[in-house]
């Protein structure tokens, strides 16, 4: 997280913010933001943000409260002042003693395909399910 200490653009403590906000680089949110964010680089929520709103970045660090879901292309991390009410898609997921979260994590591992097909490919269920005329 050290590395984006320094973002392109914060939500000050204290700030409230409604509405879209797209940007090239990475956004740190220390106060109130409601709407649509997007960003091709981070989004961090300090210990103060509170964030409702889907999330696609490529990495989010989170230290506030999020009500919204998450797709992260490299990694999320949740420290342990994090609440989180939503769902997580990423290939890394790392969460903190203490973290609160309520929703779907799916773990990609970096893998293009769903999830649910690799495992079941892995156990040898897909064939199966395959062979004995069930959808899967």
């Amino acid at each position: 997280m050290a590395r984006y200490e320094n973002a392109n653009s914060v939500i000050g403590e204290g700030s409230i913010f409604e509405g879209k906000f797209y940007i090239a680089g990475s956004l740190r949110v220390d106060g109130k933001f409601e709407g649509d964010i997007r960003t091709e680089e981070a989004l961090v929520v300090g210990e103060t943000g509170k964030v409702k709103t889907n999330i696609n970045a490529k990495e989010v660090h989170l230290s506030g409260t999020l009500i919204g879901d998450i797709e992260a292309k490299e990694e999320v991390r949740l420290s342990e002042s994090g609440r989180m009410l939503g769902d997580i898609t990423t290939p890394v997921l790392n969460l903190s003693k203490g973290v609160v979260l309520k929703g779907n994590v799916n773990i990609t591992g970096g893998q293009k395909k769903d999830p649910k097909k690799i495992v079941e490919e892995a156990f040898g269920l897909a064939k199966e399910l395959d062979r004995k005329g069930i959808p899967g």
